[in-house]
């Protein structure tokens, strides 16, 4: 799995991402060209013209990131309305169904990605007199976009930021991971009517949590200016947890249970009768059944246990062990624990009970 450190000025940072991963972000521009084309009926001068209408609001909310983007973009020696493209990617995917594009495309041909999170808090005398702050997921997408996955470490010397390890599909800069506050995130993909575009798009979400210092903080700068799109993401840090249930309209904090658990799939959880959340993915319910069931039966949650865990097929293929195969269109790409107090996560690359790589992030 390509590694890449970054440090220095957003520019240089992006520079950075954009040389070392240029390979790989020209990969992810070819399978998102043809994803959008699939799923949204949108060439991809169309998904860069859509992805321009985010430039203004974002050069005002979020200029270190903008400036981030242009730095990948000089890096990889592409056009920044690309790389802005892929940064908007789940906008574009789960949100645009609401105009003339839409009558051409099913909601269910629509694939998912983040697919089965699970946060817990374990009191001291289950882990032997250690509390424990653990914060997991499969994340689960289209075979072809495993080529480009990357591995990304971001220093920002000087800013008061903390240090940032992520795993994130070439050219996004907030995807899945932790950072050296033991602050750390998942995502659930959620399909909502809607989008606005003067609100932060989810994957820039992701990177303002990664760069706090604490899940009070994150929580915060995320519900002070609101999501672009739908999405479940998860926040935790070594005190334990929240679930931020993400709309164009709104988002509302899921709690963790009085087991100190947080287990989320691809459906909002929380009421939402003002928000249209068409019937999509099947599964989503049967997987959040199995994982609170699974997490019912764990006596111990360590490393290991949980591990077990996410290699479950209960559901085949369309399980939390995720297989492409037939009519389930997505599959597990990686499956990553992180122990948020201890600042440090284990990341599978493949399958979990097949993975052909494993990395330790850590601080």
């Amino acid at each position: 799995m390509l590694e890449v450190r970054c440090s220095g000025s957003p520019h240089e940072i992006g520079e950075t991402h954009g040389r070392l991963a240029a390979s790989q972000i020209r990969g992810s521009i070819a399978f998102y060209t043809k994803l959008f084309q699939k799923t949204c009926s949108l060439s991809w001068p169309e998904v860069l013209r859509e992805a321009e209408q985010y430039v203004e609001p974002l050069e005002t909310l979020t200029p270190r990131f903008i400036e981030e983007i242009r730095g990948i973009a000089s890096g990889a020696g592409v056009d920044f309305l690309d790389i802005l493209a892929l940064n908007v990617r789940t906008e574009i995917n789960f949100g645009l169904f609401t105009g003339d594009a839409a009558a051409k495309v099913q909601v269910a041909d629509t694939p998912s990605d983040g697919c089965t999170a699970l946060s817990w808090l374990t009191d001291e005398d289950t882990q032997g007199g250690e509390q424990k702050s653990w914060l997991c997921q499969n994340w689960d997408w289209m075979r072809d976009q495993a080529e480009n996955l990357i591995v990304c470490y971001i220093s920002q010397p000087g800013t008061g930021i903390p240090d940032i390890a992520m795993v994130t599909e070439a050219g996004i800069i907030g995807k899945i991971g932790l950072n050296s506050s033991g602050v750390g995130c998942t995502l659930n993909a959620i399909r909502c009517r809607g989008v606005d575009r003067s609100k932060l798009p989810i994957h820039f979400a992701l990177r303002t949590v990664l760069e706090s210092n604490s899940r009070d903080e994150a929580v915060k700068k995320i519900k002070a200016v609101g999501a672009a799109g739908s999405g479940h993401i998860l926040v935790a840090d070594p005190s334990g947890s929240v679930g931020l249930e993400c709309t164009s309209k709104w988002i509302k904090e899921l709690p963790m249970s009085s087991g100190g658990q947080i287990c989320h799939t691809n459906h909002l959880l929380l009421p939402h009768d003002d928000v249209e959340e068409p019937p999509w993915l099947p599964d989503s319910p049967a997987r959040l059944a199995r994982i609170r069931e699974l997490v019912a039966s764990t006596e111990k949650p360590t490393l290991n246990a949980i591990a077990e865990m996410f290699k479950d097929t209960e559901g085949y293929p369309s399980s939390i062990n995720r297989k492409e195969m037939g009519s389930t269109l997505t599959q597990t790409l990686f499956n990553i624990i992180m122990d948020l107090g201890n600042k440090s996560a284990r990341v599978t690359f493949g399958r979990p009970t097949e993975y052909r790589e494993m990395t330790v992030l850590s601080f």
